[in-house]
């Protein structure tokens, strides 16, 4: 199984980079397991929507070339990881930004006037970790978990028929706490390989 993991935080000794060291360590538990690493950041990734996309998205025109770059990696991959600190009840800037430019009609989905929608990535599974700094009590009681789900998960996911292998919420808010977090994100990528495998039929 091949995964392509896309960070979201400009630094690299951050927590959410701590994350994804773990998810992957957890992956390569099993040595057929290959990781390609999307950092946005420290890549230089542009999220600016700009003319050239729009044009590409109502005319046809071709895609600019750092977007096609993202589709073949994305088309490399069996299973995509994000792993972002939640800003604003959502996910950063850069990594909208990436998903708005990458996720295009004719790649993604299909939305023609007068026709369903076809959705393309059914090949894709997508498991999505996101690092909060408020209680699990209060991303409950303010719906903000739901929130996340209903927005990455259906909205994002969902809409291009990706399977959708879970959203975690990790509650770094103390050392223990913090540790647990990379404890269980560990634990995300050892379980992502049989879940993986289970929703693709294999």
């Amino acid at each position: 199984m091949h995964s392509l993991i896309v960070i979201a935080h400009p630094d690299a000794g951050s927590y959410t980079h701590a994350v994804a060291k773990q998810v992957i360590a957890g992956l390569q538990e099993d040595p057929q397991n290959t990781v390609e690493i999307a950092d946005l950041t420290a890549e230089g990734f542009d999220p600016s929507y700009t003319d050239a996309d729009y044009r590409a998205f109502r005319d046809g025109t071709a895609l600019p070339a750092d977007v096609v770059a993202e589709q073949a990696r994305i088309d490399r991959a069996d299973l995509l990881i994000l792993i972002f600190p939640v800003y604003w009840w959502s996910m950063p800037a850069i990594l909208k930004g990436w998903i708005d430019r990458v996720f295009t009609n004719g790649w993604a989905y299909i939305d023609a006037e007068g026709q369903e929608t076809t959705r393309l990535l059914g090949r894709l599974s997508v498991q999505t970790v996101a690092i909060g700094g408020a209680t699990q009590h209060t991303y409950d009681k303010r719906g903000y978990a739901e929130a996340l789900r209903t927005q990455i998960d259906e909205g994002i996911f969902g809409y291009a028929g990706a399977r959708r292998m879970g959203l975690d919420l990790l509650l770094p808010l103390d050392d223990a706490s913090s540790q647990s977090g990379l404890q269980r994100a560990r634990a995300i990528g050892a379980n992502l390989t049989c879940a993986t495998q289970e929703a693709a039929g294999v």
